[in-house]
């Protein structure tokens, strides 16, 4: 069973053709504008985060993870989740985001595979998660539904059978989505 990383299920949903970049046929990307400036604010966010209170979660106090590698040998998924939150017994994932136009599909199915991930850790359901947006500053909860953590392991099947079959899948529908994105070069049929 190919490994899996969480970022591999948000990329999916944002562009299939991504992932095809990424195992398929490999290429030299660029960093985008964008991903710099989404290095730069999760940076802030880890300050910001550890002075605050817990208002924000709806939680009167919680202990903070930060930075927590995750593995699960059942899904074959690792990641690096921002940050959990443990407290009175449950567990919160928290996604840092920078974004202007607000959460996107991909950003809430990241949080549920993140979610999934804590799950087998702690052995524990894990109902709610938050993404945490910048530079807005507002925290969206996200229910941790049966739906959403089956869609997520649909989607790491689709993954997998296109890395297996070597398989070109078309483009986004949106084609805004190419104007920012890193293998905008190798699309060569994407205008």
């Amino acid at each position: 069973m190919l490994k899996l990383r969480v970022t591999d299920i948000k990329q999916y949903v944002f562009c299939p053709r991504i992932i095809y970049f990424t195992y398929v046929c490999p290429v030299d990307k660029k960093a985008t504008r964008k991903m710099e400036y989404g290095k730069e604010a999760h940076v802030e966010l880890d300050q910001l985060e550890k002075r605050r209170k817990f208002k924000r979660y709806n939680l009167s106090a919680a202990e903070r993870k930060f930075h927590t590698q995750l593995f699960s040998e059942r899904l074959g998924l690792e990641g690096k989740l921002d940050m959990h939150l443990v407290a009175d017994g449950e567990i919160f994932p928290v996604e840092f985001k920078y974004t202007l136009r607000g959460p996107s599909l991909n950003h809430k199915y990241q949080l549920v595979a993140y979610a999934m991930l804590l799950e087998d850790i702690y052995n524990k359901p894990v109902r709610y998660g938050f993404l945490q947006l910048y530079p807005k500053g507002e925290v969206i909860p996200v229910e941790i539904t049966p739906n959403a953590r089956m869609f997520v392991k649909e989607i790491m099947q689709k993954i997998r059978a296109m890395v297996r079959n070597q398989i070109f899948p078309p483009t986004t529908l949106r084609k805004s989505r190419c104007i920012d994105c890193e293998y905008r070069n190798f699309c060569n049929d994407v205008r």
